[in-house]
Formats: C-alpha cells, structure tokens, sequence
C-alpha cells in the first residue's frame, strides 16, 4: 500500500480565528518537531490499518455526502472525489479524509472549505513549495508536509481537528492513463466509507470517438450490491452510476454499518477500426493509440529464472510452484524453454532450451514440484546462466531469428552470495544481454529492492511487477505472464511526417503483447494541412508491415465541444503524462549527475506546468489570503527509487520522427493523395479489368485492343482468373449475388465477386480479399487487416499494400501483380451490395503454363476484326472476330475503369462477345469453376 498521508490539525482556540496546522509525517527538522508537538512518527499503514480503512474518520459525525466522479476521455480518466461531513459531536475532534489512488495517477488538486475558510491547491516545484512552507512556519502558520511510501497504491489521508457544528468539505482530483491489458481498460474506484451516507454517489462517465466496443460492471463490491450499477451507452459514450440508497448500504436490514467496502470496476474496449491505430488530435496535441489484434503469435524462447532461497520458504514457494504449473502448461511447440533455479548455487533443469512439448512441459513440472527452498541468493550467477543459454540457442541456430527471447526472472530477496552488489550485478547483465532478449521481473513481497528489479528490466527491454505475497499471490504472477505470452510484434515504430510534429513521446518499441497497446503523443506543429498522419512499422512472424492513418485537425475538437461529460483536455494532459512518466524511469536510469540534472528540470517545469504531484514536485495548500498553508509531495520511498509515479510499462528507446514514403507500382492509378514527398508516375491507359458483374476486359497489346466479355454464373461459385503451375500462382473469384428484395426465386440476380484470392503455392501463402477484410495466412499463421487504414505488408516473396477505404495490391516474387478495388454499395439499397474489381497488368511474368479466364491471354492470340457494319442497336456497331479458328458476331461497346473515379469510372471501348465470351476463352466457362479459393486449374481444359 503506497501511502501519500497528510494529517492536518485545525485547532479553534478560545473561539479565535487563530489556526495551528499539525502534521504527521517525515519532516527534515525532526527533533525540533518532537519536541515542540511530541507527536511526530512516520506512519505506514499495516495490513490491520489497511482492513480497518476508512473515508471518512470521526466518531461523532455526519457525512452528508460522499461523491466520486471520472470523465474518461480517450482513455485518460480525470477523478474528483468529493466528501460533505459535520461535526455531529459536542466535543472538537480530528475528521479524517482518505482517499486511496491508483499507483500510476497523478494527484493534480486538493481544496477544502473549513467553517468557510477555503485552501486552494498548486502545484509547485519541491524547494519553492518548501520556501513557501518554511516561511509559514517561521511566521507561526505551519504546514502539512506530505510522504509517500510506494508500493501498490497512494493513500490520500487528511485529518482536520474542528470545533462541535463544523461543516468541512473535502475536494481531490487526479488524473491517470488508462492501460489496456488482457484486452480490456479497466477502471477501479477504491469505497470504504467507513459509514453510513444519505447521499452516496459514484458516476463514471465514458467518451472514446472511436467508438465502444463493449463496456461492464463486474460486481467486485459483493453479492449486497449486485445489479445496482446503472449503465447506459451509445456508440461512443458510457454511463455508469452507482447510488445506492441509505438502506441499501447497511450490512443487513437493521445494521447501522457500511456494506460499501472495496473495489468498484468499470471494463471497457474500444472499436478499432483497423490494425493501423487511431490517431486523436486536439487541442494543439495528438494521441496515437496502436493495438493491432488478429495476428498470429510469435515463437518464443523463454528462461524461468526462479529464487529458492530459504526465504522462499513456505506460502511464497508453493504459489510460485502453482503459478509455474499453469504457465508452463501455456507452452506450444513452437516455443523453446528451460528453467534456472537459484539460492547460494545454480541448477539448470536443462542445460540448453528445449521445444514445448507435453513430453518436456511435463518433466519441468515435475523438477518445479520438488524444489526445496533453502540458502542464500545469487542472483548475478543466475542471471548469467539465463543469458548464456539464449546466446548458445541462438549462435546455434536453435531458434527462430524472428523469434522472442525473453528471461523472467521470479526473487523475493537482495542478493547475498556472489556479486552482492545491485551496479555491479546491473552492469554485468547489460553488457551480456543481446539487444533481442527482454528480462521481465518479478519481485515477491517487500524485502526485494524493487528499485532494483524495475531498473535492469526496463534497461532490457522488459517490464518488472510487484507481486503481493496475499492468497492470490499465483494468480497474480499467472496474470502477469499472460500480458507477456503472446507476443504479436517486433521493433515497432510510429513515425509522421518531418515538420507535422514536435516533442514526441517514445515512438519505439521492443514488442507488442496481444491485449495491450502502445501509446504515443506530441505536440502538433502548425500546418497549411488539415490532416495529421502517422505510419507505423513493424515485424511479425515471416511478416513485415506499414501501417497509416490520418487525423482531422479539427473534427475532435469540435466533437468535444458538443460532449457535456467530456474531458476537453485530455490530449494535453495525456502528452505531459506519459512525458513525466518516461523521463521519470530515464532518470532512475540516468548515466551521470549532469544528465541526471537535466532530465529533473525538464520533469519539474512540465510537471509544474501541467500540476502533477511527481516525487519532485509538491502540492502547496493554502487558504485564500495565504495566511494558512500545507506542503504535499511525493518523495523517494527507498525500495522504489524515485519514480514512485512512474509507468512500469513503459520502455525507453524513443526516435526523432522521420518522414516515410511509399513505393507505388506504376501501372497503379492513384485515387487518394500520395505522402508529400511522392512524385506521382506516368500510368498505361490499358489493362486487363474484372468489373461488375462480372464483366472481363482483356487487354491486348499486341493487337491494340480490348475485348469484352460477361460470365453469367451463379452465387457462391468460384471462378480461376489465373492458374500458373510453373510460377505456383493462382487468383481465384468468389461471386455473390445482389439482394433478392422484390426478386422472384426463379428470377437471375446480378453476381459480383464479393471475394478474391491470391496464392503462391511455394511460401504456401494466400491473400483472401473479401469486402469486409484481408486475411493474409501462410498455412500456420492468420493475420486479419481491414478495409480502414493504409497498410504495407511483405511476407518472405509475397508484398501487399492496402490503400484506406479504396484498394489491395499484391506482388508474387517481384513478377506477377493483382490489384483488387473495393466497390461500396448504398446499405439501404434494394438489390446493391458491396463488391471487388480486379486490375492485372500485361506485362505479368507468368510461365508457359498460365491459364485461367486471364491467364490464357498471357499468351496473346492473333485477332482480325473485320466486316465492320451497323448492328441491331443502330447505336453500337457489329462486325466478325476470327480468333482461336473461330469467327464470331461482336459488338462495339464500353465498359468501365474505375483506378481514376471510383464513382462514375472511365469509358473502356472494347468489342464484346456474347455467350460468356464463348469462342474466345478456351472451352466453356463453367470449365474455369474450382471447388477452393486457392484451387489450381485441372489441365487439360
């Protein structure tokens, strides 16, 4: 329990307006203040203490209200909490505020009201705040001082003394970013009112543009209050009240006690358009929010590096073992393994990593089961060990390149055999970890130096957890190694586009967990442009990908204004947030005093500028004439360091923007804006098209022509568009029919491809394009991308590039191209629906065994039209086609390009044949239908 407590005494004396502020807490001058009060000591609160928890302190008194309120806004929460309460008594006496905040918030104001004397919170650098305060001291007024001692969570905790018939009002607020783990943000709201309230509230109110995918209550507070949190929501907005009445609080129906007592939840996630992310702008600030989801998983190679010393003896050991027994079980056989265990010796259950099968995951549980704590602590020589044995599996060959090596290292103790000293051990692990390996930490209890823990996790790419030695101890070292056991990404960075933005938050990083989500945000610069985009690079396994996204300027800001609940400043708040919180964790890791010096000042004047309580700045209390003022700060706790408000997921490793330009193949013809720098290209006027429904435009250079042809099948057929054995390429097409409204059963409907599919069969992976998403899979893995934002991918020979909203491209081998084009139909249309065009090159490198509907043509045949005349429709001319030893009837007609206007299209001449292009295809079409998207042609037609 991390404790911020601020006992404030405010003594009437003789019915003056004389006031004295007497604090409990860690001041500099001790001596002096024992003597002259004899009530000072540190207080920390025991697990007694924190059982006995209370809002509200006082024996005689009446809370009037107690109200908490959050605006989560883009998944940054601003909280007040707000308490009413009277001396009910005929004695004075102390009434206590507390109020328990999340480890990661930031407190950014307290004020209260006494009697009608009003102290107003700022926040200031510490040696200032302190000025301040030891001049109210000097002239008589002193002043609260305020300690924190980190661990789980804060405890906000003021006592005023007060005559009989005061009213006090509390007031508090803090800010936090919201983490998404195990795919979901959770919020909690830590009630223990200690009593009975008349007016007892808690509203939670929800805005993300994005839109919410789903939001919940879980009924963390007890069976008593089941089903008594009220939610309502829309697309984008979430309520959640929580009013129970005064007979709905007590304990049973003539109990004069609280049955508030606990954690109120709220969970909620967010819709995501694509895997690109969103990208918020407001305010003069921007939030980029990345959390790509249906990717397959990463191998991973992980070292169990698990302390059984003789202080593990015990409840500690035997929730490690239970926690190790489910992880362990987690294991596939694609990932590698093995287990180091340590007390004054080292033992390695397997000398090298070993594949995850049941066989082996089996063994390793049996060698957890029966270890027995005993001696000293060499973390150093196991660590080592740890490192050593990824190093060998990888200069070995044993693992993937592609692969995640990570080390988790599970102590409960400092070292005290071997290297003992925490630098020393600190610098011998980063001078041995490779830079592709990440140590995760795991510290048990309050006896291990978690300072320690968290420092050579994070200068090695990992994070570090405190894990509480409670009844759900396993569970809680289970649930630290979800987040981490599904890792989807590599070497992620975000970057924009060079003069948009300045003052950017770390932009790279190691990996991405599935669930989580990585978060970055600056300041954007001034702009002739209306529009912010970002583009995201990342590796996955056997993939590489390019990701964009864009942003309004405006369109948030105005969106905001019209939300009554809204926090309108969350862009900024968020930026300084995660800005002080990294320059936080790099100062703990700062190599020198001068760049220690530097990285202070820059976190003192945001946190100054933004209020942020920090472990270097304070809170100044004061009455409204200055005459009264109390001192709140957050210092050092030893077995943390300093950055008690610190992100323990945060990473460092940030980039100085850069601007990104896409390669485009010529032949594409651009329908949206290309990145500034990008010099548009000369395109053909021709190409071989697959439009509507479907109508087939073959290209033929040779002859300078195009010739048209219709294929009328039927729904759900899957017609070949190309089939080449020698190049193991094949493009199939799906057909889907148009809607039956008003349609007769025995009536044709209009077909369309509604989904097509590219497959090399030599990397044995196939693109399926449909009109809801792209699904890329290689046979083992699946990774699912949506038709909302730009994307490049490259899987080993095949490259893919998603234009937002428009079209798909994809290259086999650097030699054959298919370019498919999304048709959006009205949803409201009786018979419309959505639809693919496909575009091919000619100049396709395809082997002598092409075929298909389009492949055929690869080998262009000799063509003469001639007998010119008018036709039937005195509009379209007729004349006769020798081709293939046929001579056919055509027309002169038009079909449509739509690579330039997606709307209305370009006009294509073309001569069509009848008959589902009978004579110029080989064979009947129904020859073409396959019973897969990635069947090959039977030959011979």
């Amino acid at each position: 329990m991390r404790r911020l407590a601020l006992l404030l005494g405010l003594l009437a004396l003789h019915q003056t307006h004389c006031f004295e502020f007497v604090v409990e807490g860690e001041w500099e001058t001790e001596t002096s203040l024992e003597e002259q009060h004899g009530r000072f000591k540190r207080a920390i609160l025991t697990s007694e203490e924190q059982e006995d928890f209370e809002a509200i302190r006082g024996d005689d008194i009446t809370v009037k209200s107690y109200k908490v309120e959050s605006r989560i806004t883009s998944r940054f929460s601003h909280t007040t909490v707000k308490s009413s309460v009277v001396n009910s008594g005929s004695n004075a006496q102390s009434i206590g505020f507390n109020v328990q905040i999340p480890k990661r918030a930031f407190i950014t104001n307290f004020t209260m009201n006494v009697n009608g004397i009003t102290f107003v919170g700022s926040v200031k650098e510490k040696t200032v705040a302190r000025n301040l305060y030891a001049q109210a001291r000097a002239r008589g007024k002193a002043a609260g001082l305020v300690r924190a001692n980190s661990q789980d969570m804060e405890t906000f905790k003021t006592e005023v003394h007060v005559p009989p018939g005061s009213k006090i009002e509390f007031e508090l607020h803090y800010q936090e970013m919201m983490q998404r783990k195990l795919g979901f943000y959770e919020h909690s709201l830590y009630l223990q009112p200690g009593r009975l309230v008349p007016q007892f509230q808690v509203d939670v109110y929800i805005y993300e543009p994005s839109g919410i995918a789903s939001v919940e209550t879980p009924n963390t507070l007890g069976e008593h209050f089941s089903g008594m949190a009220k939610l309502t929501s829309s697309k984008d907005k979430a309520h959640v009240v929580f009013k129970p009445s005064l007979q709905q609080q007590r304990k049973c129906e003539n109990c004069t006690t609280s049955a508030i007592d606990g954690v109120f939840t709220v969970k909620y996630d967010v819709l995501r358009d694509s895997n690109a992310g969103e990208l918020h702008v407001s305010d003069g600030h921007f939030v980029h929010f990345f959390a790509p989801a249906n990717l397959s998983p990463l191998p991973k190679n992980i070292v169990f590096v698990i302390d059984v010393s003789g202080s593990m003896w015990g409840v500690k050991m035997k929730q490690t073992v239970e926690a190790m027994q489910t992880i362990l079980d987690d294991l596939t056989m694609d990932d590698y393994f093995s287990i180091v265990d340590f007390n004054h010796n080292v033992r390695c259950w397997s000398e090298e990593l070993v594949p995850g099968s049941t066989i082996q995951v089996a063994e390793a549980k049996k060698y957890i089961q029966n270890i027995k704590p005993n001696g000293g602590t060499n973390i150093n020589e196991a660590l080592m060990r740890a490192v050593q044995m990824l190093v060998k599996a990888s200069n070995q060959g044993m693992i993937d390149p592609r692969s995640v090596s990570m080390i988790m290292l599970v102590s409960d103790g400092d070292p005290t055999v071997g290297e003992i000293k925490l630098s020393a051990i600190q610098k011998n692990l980063k001078k041995v970890m490779r830079e592709e390996f990440s140590l995760f930490s795991l510290g048990i209890g309050f006896d291990v130096d978690y300072d320690f823990l968290e420092r050579i996790a994070m200068e090695n790419r990992g994070v570090a957890q405190r894990i509480y030695t409670s009844h759900d101890a396993s569970d809680q070292i289970r649930r630290f190694y979800s987040q981490v056991s599904s890792p989807l990404l590599r070497k992620i960075t975000v970057q924009f586009p060079e003069d948009s933005v300045s003052d950017v938050t770390q932009n790279h990083f190691d990996k991405y967990f599935s669930g989580s989500e990585l978060v970055v945000a600056g300041k954007v610069l001034p702009s002739d442009s209306t529009t912010l985009n970002s583009f995201t690079t990342a590796s996955s396994d056997r993939l590489d990908l390019s990701l964009q996204t864009e942003a309004d300027y405006l369109e948030l800001d105005a969106a905001l204004a019209q939300q009554q609940h809204a926090f309108t400043g969350f862009a900024r708040q968020m930026w300084a947030y995660i800005t002080v919180n990294q320059l936080l964790a790099e100062r703990s890791l700062a190599p020198t005093a001068g760049q220690k010096r530097k990285i202070t000042q820059r976190i003192l004047t945001l946190a100054v500028e933004h209020q942020f309580v920090t472990p270097l700045t304070a809170l100044l209390v004061e009455s409204e004439e200055a005459k009264e003022r109390l001192l709140a700060d957050s210092p050092k706790d030893p077995k943390q360091g300093c950055c008690a408000g610190g992100s323990g997921m945060t990473a460092l490793g940030g980039r100085t923007p850069v601007q990104m330009v896409h390669s485009i193949p010529p032949w594409v013809q651009m329908t949206t804006p290309a990145p500034p720098s990008h010099a548009e290209r000369p395109l053909p006027d021709h190409i071989t098209i697959v439009e509507n429904d479907p109508h087939f435009i073959v290209h033929l250079p040779k002859n300078n022509m195009d010739i048209c042809f219709n294929i009328d099948s039927e729904p759900g057929h899957i017609l070949n568009l190309v089939s080449d054995p020698g190049a193991g390429v094949v493009v199939n097409g799906q057909l889907v029919g148009s809607k039956r409204v008003g349609v007769e059963d025995k009536e044709k409907v209009n077909t369309y491809f509604g989904t097509v599919s590219v497959f090399y069969q030599p990397d044995g992976i196939r693109l399926s394009v449909s009109t809801d998403r792209i699904d890329l899979t290689d046979g083992r893995n699946n990774h699912s991308f949506t038709w909302g934002a730009t994307a490049d991918i490259t899987q080993d020979r095949v490259k893919v590039s998603i234009v937002k909203d428009s079209k798909v491209m994809v290259t086999v081998d650097d030699k054959i191209t298919v370019m498919v084009l999304l048709h959006r139909a009205w949803k409201k249309h009786p018979t419309h629906v959505d639809f693919l065009g496909l575009y091919i090159p000619n100049n396709n490198q395809y082997s002598s065994q092409a075929h298909g509907l389009i492949g055929q043509f690869g080998k262009e045949p000799e063509v003469r039209v001639f007998n010119l005349h008018r036709g039937a429709d005195p509009l379209k001319k007729e004349a006769t086609m020798e081709v293939k030893g046929n001579k056919l009837v055509v027309t002169r007609g038009w079909q449509k390009d739509y690579r330039r206007d997606n709307k209305r299209g370009s006009d294509v001449f073309c001569w069509f044949i009848h008959n589902s292009g009978k004579g110029f295809i080989d064979g009947h079409y129904t020859n073409y239908i396959v019973p897969r998207l990635d069947s090959f042609l039977p030959l011979p037609l």
